[in-house]
C-alpha cells in the first residue's frame, strides 16, 4: 500500500526549503537557537493560519493533540507557548519577509498567462492600502490617532492571479500617497489607482520611468484642453481630451489623457486621468473598474486568515505573522495552478482547515468540486462590479 503523508505536509513541500534558509542565514535567524528553529516557526504559524487559530496556547493545544504526527509534519522542535512567544519577539521578520517574496516571484511566473480583463498585453497593478485597527494600550508604536492605534496595510496586486507584488506595513498615520516613491515601477505596466495617490510630482515619476497609471481625478482639477476624440455616449464614456495641468505647482509638464465615464447605475460622472495614449477610452475606464481586485484582496485575506488579531504585541510579532499570513496566500495560490485545480482559494482554505492531520492526497480533496471561477471569488470581474 502506498504510504500517504498528511496533507500538512504534502503542503509544505511545495515551499522552497533552501531558499528559506538562505534568509535564516542572511539575518542569523537561528543563532544559539537549539530546540526551536525558524523553520518549525515557520510551519506553526502556517499552521494557525491554515487551520485559523486564534491564540498561541491554541496553536500549541492543537499540534499536541496530534504530537505523533508533528516530526512527519515537519515541525522537529519542542512546541510551546514560551517558544512561540519568544521566537515571534526575537526572531527578524525580515526572514519571513524575503521568504514571501521568493513565493511571490514563483507565483506571478505561473499566473503570468491567466487571462485578464480586455486581454491587454501589458501586465497591469492595482494599488491601496487597507487598515486594521489595534489597541493603542497594547500597540503604542502604531501610531494612528490620539486614542487609536492602527497599522496599515499598503498593497500592489497583480491583476494577473491577484498576487500581491510589493507589500507594506507601516503605522496608520503613514499617508497612501508616500509608497509611489517605495514602488519599483516596471516599464511599459500599468498601475491603476484611486485619488488617495493623485500627487502629479509622483505620478510624473512613473511617466518617466516609462510605466503607466490610471487614477481618478478630484473634483478641482485645474486643466487646459488640448483636443478631444470622438466617443461612444452608448457605452458610458462622455469625454476623451488630451489636456495640460495648469495648477499652482505644475509638477507634471507633460500632457495628460482625460477620459470621463458616466455610470448610469449609479448616477456619477468618473473622471479619470491617465499618460497612456494608445488604449481605447472604455478600456481605461474598465482598468480602474478592475481596481475593485485589491479590494476583494483585502477582504478576502481578513476573512480567510488571521491579521486582525495578533498573537504578540511588538512591531516585530506583528510583521511576522502578517507575512506568514501573505506566505499562506501565496503557497495556497501556487498549490493550486501547480494541481490545476479550478476552485477558489476560499475554497481550498475551508478543505485544508479540517484536513491538515488527513493522511489523505491533495488533489483527491476536490475531486468532487467542479468551480471554475476567479482566484478569489468572481469569475468576471468587469461584469461583477461596479464602479
Amino acid at each position: 500500500m502506498t504510504h500517504v503523508r498528511t496533507v500538512f505536509a504534502q503542503l509544505v513541500d511545495h515551499l522552497p526549503y533552501m531558499a528559506f534558509y538562505r534568509q535564516v542565514a542572511r539575518y542569523q535567524g537561528d543563532y544559539r537557537s537549539r530546540h526551536f528553529s525558524c523553520w518549525d516557526q515557520l510551519l506553526c504559524l502556517l499552521f494557525a493560519q491554515l487551520a485559523y487559530r486564534e491564540s498561541l496556547r491554541d496553536i500549541v493545544h492543537s499540534l499536541h493533540g496530534r504530537r505523533e504526527l508533528l516530526y512527519a509534519m515537519g515541525i522537529t522542535g519542542r512546541v510551546s507557548r514560551s517558544t512561540l512567544a519568544d521566537a515571534g519577539e526575537k526572531r527578524d521578520w525580515r526572514i519571513y519577509e524575503s521568504f514571501a517574496r521568493k513565493l511571490i516571484g514563483e507565483a506571478q511566473r505561473l499566473y503570468a498567462q491567466e487571462p485578464f480583463g480586455e486581454n491587454l498585453r501589458e501586465a497591469a497593478f492595482a494599488l491601496d492600502s487597507t487598515t486594521i485597527d489595534l489597541c493603542l494600550s497594547l500597540f503604542p508604536w502604531a501610531e494612528f490617532r490620539r486614542t487609536k492605534a492602527a497599522i496599515k496595510l499598503h498593497t500592489l496586486l497583480d491583476l494577473r492571479g491577484s498576487i500581491p507584488t510589493f507589500v507594506r506595513i507601516t503605522p496608520g498615520k503613514v499617508h497612501d500617497v508616500r509608497m509611489l516613491d517605495q514602488i519599483p515601477f516596471e516599464p511599459g505596466a500599468i498601475y491603476v489607482m484611486d485619488r488617495g495617490y493623485l500627487d502629479f510630482g509622483r505620478l510624473y515619476r512613473i511617466h518617466t520611468h516609462g510605466a503607466f497609471f490610471v487614477i481618478r481625478a478630484k473634483r478641482r482639477f485645474a486643466f487646459r484642453r488640448r483636443y478631444s476624440r470622438p466617443v461612444d455616449k452608448a457605452a458610458g464614456l462622455r469625454a476623451d481630451q488630451t489636456v495640460i495641468w495648469t495648477g499652482p505647482r505644475a509638477s507634471y509638464p507633460a500632457p495628460l489623457r482625460r477620459v470621463v465615464f458616466y455610470d448610469t447605475e449609479k448616477a456619477r460622472r468618473l473622471v479619470f486621468l491617465t499618460n497612456h495614449f494608445e488604449l481605447d477610452a472604455l478600456t481605461i475606464a474598465q482598468l480602474y473598474k478592475s481596481r475593485w481586485q485589491v479590494e476583494l484582496f483585502f477582504k478576502w485575506i481578513k476573512q480567510n486568515l488571521r491579521i486582525k488579531s495578533f498573537f504578540g504585541t511588538s512591531e516585530n510579532a506583528v510583521k511576522t505573522q502578517i507575512w506568514v499570513a501573505i506566505t499562506a496566500y501565496v503557497l495556497v495560490a501556487i498549490i493550486r495552478k501547480r494541481l490545476g485545480l479550478t476552485v477558489t482559494l476560499s475554497r481550498m482554505l475551508q478543505v485544508f482547515s479540517v484536513h491538515l492531520f488527513s493522511k489523505v492526497l491533495v488533489h483527491e480533496l476536490f475531486a468532487n468540486d467542479n468551480e471554475n471561477d476567479n482566484l478569489l471569488q468572481s469569475p468576471n470581474p468587469q461584469k461583477s462590479f461596479k464602479f
